[in-house]
């Protein structure tokens, strides 16, 4: 009785592996200074094992958050073309100063690995004109993560901290990938090192909230991977829907890039 308490603790408590991260990474930064107010915006799925940008399904859901109103981008989002890695481009102006918290769903995406459909969503803060306010505020996604540090003006080994929700509500012990992506929007850097180097596992505690220290200089995406209760058929059967939620924050060399 004790051998199977055990195993059934060890079972619960196992990691989900995120596997791949959904993405939103934009072409260039320059709104926290006041610069140039349009951006490119690269959406897909990046896999940090193979530092590799994944085809993705057409995103059922993107947008942006500001100040508590939601903007739909979805008739923006266009195919990014042969010559970008990542599969969908959207070109944003900024009109408002204010924190620009950008967000995407995708369809659910089969997994023959895992023998599952995977939601893949992410989020991405951009702040216009100096104007602090909304960054710490979710956007009601299924599952996201919302962060406790503020996201951008961040520098190489600055501790980031988030917590993840899940249906609104913190989600408990629940595993944190954390990967790095590198300093350019279209092509990621590869790490010439072992998987477990490549991607970080951390555990978020009964909160969901979670820290980590970025030692280096890029994009860094934070993913926690959630099972739902929800199925969908798959060849006349019933398969199980798991999500993949992703944060994106870009931490900045204190000598310069």
């Amino acid at each position: 009785m004790r051998l199977a308490a055990i195993l059934v603790v060890l079972a619960l408590a196992a990691p989900v592996a995120a596997a791949e991260f959904s993405l939103i990474i934009p072409t260039r930064e320059p709104l926290l200074q006041g610069g140039a107010p349009t951006t490119g915006l690269r959406v897909g799925l990046f896999d940090p094992l193979a530092a590799a940008l994944k085809e993705a399904p057409r995103p059922k859901r993107f947008g942006v958050q500001l100040l508590g109103e939601e903007t739909d981008l979805l008739p923006a989002l266009r195919p990014a073309g042969e010559k970008q890695a990542a599969p969908w481009s959207a070109e944003f102006t900024v009109k408002s100063p204010g924190d620009h918290t950008f967000f995407a769903e995708h369809p659910p995406v089969w997994q023959a690995a895992d023998e599952q459909f995977t939601v893949y969503l992410a989020k991405l803060c951009l702040n216009a004109f100096g104007q602090e306010e909304g960054w710490d505020e979710p956007v009601g996604l299924e599952a996201e993560i919302v962060p406790l540090s503020r996201p951008y003006g961040l520098w190489a080994g600055n501790l980031f901290s988030g917590q993840v929700l899940f249906g609104g509500e913190p989600a408990p012990y629940v595993a944190v990938e954390v990967a790095w992506f590198g300093t350019a929007a279209d092509t990621p850097a590869a790490l010439p090192v072992a998987a477990a180097w490549r991607v970080q596992k951390i555990r978020a505690d009964a909160n969901g909230v979670f820290h980590y220290a970025m030692p280096r200089a890029g994009w860094w995406g934070f993913a926690a991977a959630l099972d739902t209760e929800r199925t969908l058929k798959r060849e006349g059967a019933d398969a199980p829907v798991g999500l993949v939620t992703s944060y994106w924050v870009m931490a900045r060399d204190l000598k310069g890039d």
